[in-house]
């Protein structure tokens, strides 16, 4: 059975951040971020927060109709790498959000803004979640196919940075390969940058 999936608007909001914030909590660069369980469980839904806020304001989410998965996507021009907004204001609100004294909130855009491709116009896929007890049943694969076709079709490249080598893996068999220059947290984990370029019809046929 297909998953049903509609767009998200701001009356989800709060959901999608506590989706994220469930998805991610154990994630290497969030135990980075807030290395101390407790302050982590405090914080960090109001950090990925501020995506969910970027992503209706200036893309869109993807959203499972039952709650289960949501991807965030920005459209980003040529030339301009997540929007100039993403790349210099979206790390410091983080910061401000979540945990004002911790500048390991703002690095961690500050750095993948670094490394963020400008040449060619392309799907930004910012982040995606899927619940922790619906996990491993394709439905982060079926969550992306519709854009990942989209692109396709209309030839445009899409962009992401992978946490975890997990998510590397199935992102390869989606079609992204990895940039070759990986995201270093100081004394962290590494983040990996993938590019996707347009690939033929059924290419990202491969399930999570």
């Amino acid at each position: 059975m297909a998953l049903e999936i509609r767009q998200a608007d701001q009356s989800d909001r709060d959901a999608v951040a506590r989706l994220l914030d469930e998805a991610f909590r154990a994630d290497p660069v969030s135990s980075w971020v807030f290395p101390d369980p407790e302050h982590r469980a405090a914080v960090h839904g109001r950090f990925l927060g501020v995506f969910v806020d970027v992503a209706l304001a200036e893309g869109r989410i993807d959203y499972a109709a039952d709650g289960s998965a949501a991807a965030l996507w920005l459209r980003v021009p040529a030339g301009d790498p997540e929007g100039e907004a993403a790349e210099d204001d979206v790390p410091a609100r983080m910061r401000e959000a979540a945990d004002p004294d911790n500048e390991r909130c703002e690095l961690v855009g500050r750095l993948t803004g670094e490394v963020h491709p400008t040449a060619e116009e392309h799907e930004y896929l910012l982040m995606i979640a899927v619940a922790p007890d619906r996990q491993g049943e394709g439905l982060g694969t079926e969550l992306m196919r519709p854009v990942l076709e989209r692109c396709d079709r209309e030839g445009v490249p899409a962009y992401l940075e992978a946490s975890s080598e997990r998510s590397r893996r199935l992102y390869e068999r989606l079609g992204w390969t990895f940039t070759g220059e990986a995201v270093r947290l100081p004394e962290g984990p590494l983040m990996w940058p993938m590019w996707r370029k347009p690939q033929g019809t059924g290419a990202q046929g491969a399930e999570a």
